[in-house]
């Protein structure tokens, strides 16, 4: 029997009636065609489907839709308003990423550390992608551009908006 749930995705709220077992990742990307969202390995070991729930890093694969009903997610596609989102800019500038597959589950994770800790070393950045896996830039450029988007951040937004 299916439920009714209400979900807000990037700030925007979805009522809608799903079956109990309906994965979030299968949510997100099947009922709301936001495929940022990638499906990897579907046990939760690659982080590729990393969203925030209420601003908490979590891998949306083992989370049922019912169990994000009246929380708010946020997916790769909703992280920045206009423009690109601090650390995607980070991403960009240091070349983390290179296929991209696991880029959306990364940045995500690292919103969580930036939001919690404005300044982490690089070990505390590794500790934070730790469930994240990439198979293409063996991780030193990721950590390089979560270091660069720390620093952005920390800049007020008319500096970082290149505002005088």
């Amino acid at each position: 029997m299916k439920k009714n749930i209400t979900i807000t995705v990037n700030g925007t709220e979805h009522r809608t009636f799903v079956e109990p077992r309906l994965l979030l990742v299968h949510f997100l990307r099947d009922v709301l065609s936001l495929t940022g969202t990638h499906v990897g390995c579907e046990t939760s070991l690659c982080g590729a489907c990393t969203v925030l729930l209420d601003g908490r890093a979590v891998k949306s694969c083992t989370v049922l839709a019912v169990q994000a009903n009246g929380h708010k997610v946020t997916t790769v596609e909703g992280l920045a308003a206009d423009g690109l989102h601090p650390i995607q800019e980070g991403f960009w500038e240091e070349h983390g990423l290179q296929c991209g597959f696991c880029t959306p589950g990364m940045i995500l994770c690292s919103h969580d550390l930036l939001a919690r800790h404005a300044n982490p070393s690089d070990a505390e950045i590794r500790e934070a992608i730790n469930g994240n896996l990439c198979r293409c830039t063996g991780y030193q450029n990721i950590v390089a551009a979560v270091r660069n988007a720390s620093k952005r951040m920390s800049k007020p937004v008319a500096a970082r908006a290149g505002v005088r």
